[in-house]
């Protein structure tokens, strides 16, 4: 997709969305961008691949961002800070345009997502400590059902769905996978999965298994 068309799609559609907030006790508030950038007119995503090395869902594709620090002012603080410190983007580089619905995961983190841009090229130092690759995925991946995959895993008992990527010979899967599927859905009304990550019950219970394992209601 073009990328003005896409920036002025997702700027129209979250200036009108009340970002879902949630309060869940003992679980570590953190934040993560979700970083678009023009290349070659088309609109891409950034991504990163986690070393083996890093405490939390190792070897895996995310989002730039982490934990909530002591310093930070708020959650979009963190997301910047977290940015910066794992892919060497400046704050200044970065403008957010939006939020979207907080996440919990089953590592217990609450997240919430921002929507930024960025420049092209843009500046970039990954720490190699924690960032094994950056990764340029154009959004027209998410766009179709070619590179989907939807599989059925069981966690404590229940079986939930969880969503694939295909990326060259890189699978973006997990927390990282529901956030982009919402995302899409929310912005360009487009779902490759059998049912509405936005309305569909068992994703619904997905995403309050954490608070129901912990007896929060």
């Amino acid at each position: 997709m073009e990328y003005q068309k896409a920036i002025q799609q997702i700027e129209q559609t979250l200036r009108q969305h009340q970002p879902r907030k949630l309060r869940i006790p003992d679980f570590v508030p953190a934040a993560v961008i979700i970083p678009f950038f023009p290349k070659n007119n088309d609109a891409y995503i950034l991504f990163t691949l986690r070393t083996d090395t890093v405490e939390h869902h190792k070897g895996q594709v995310s989002f730039p961002g982490g934990a909530m620090e002591k310093q930070d002012a708020n959650l979009q603080e963190t997301a910047v800070r977290e940015t910066y410190e794992e892919v060497g983007i400046p704050p200044e580089a970065i403008s957010i345009i939006g939020q979207l619905d907080d996440f919990p995961t089953i590592s217990d983190f609450l997240v919430t997502p921002f929507v930024a841009t960025i420049p092209y090229p843009y500046p970039c130092a990954p720490n190699h400590q924690e960032v094994a690759e950056v990764l340029e995925v154009p959004l027209d991946l998410f766009l179709s059902d070619e590179n989907f995959e939807m599989k059925q895993k069981e966690y404590h008992g229940k079986v939930y769905p969880v969503y694939y990527y295909h990326f060259r010979n890189i699978v973006i899967w997990g927390v990282t996978g529901f956030i982009i599927n919402r995302f899409i859905e929310l912005v360009f009304d487009y779902n490759p999965a059998p049912g509405s990550i936005l309305a569909d019950p068992r994703n619904e219970d997905y995403l309050r298994e954490n608070m129901l394992r912990k007896g929060v209601k």
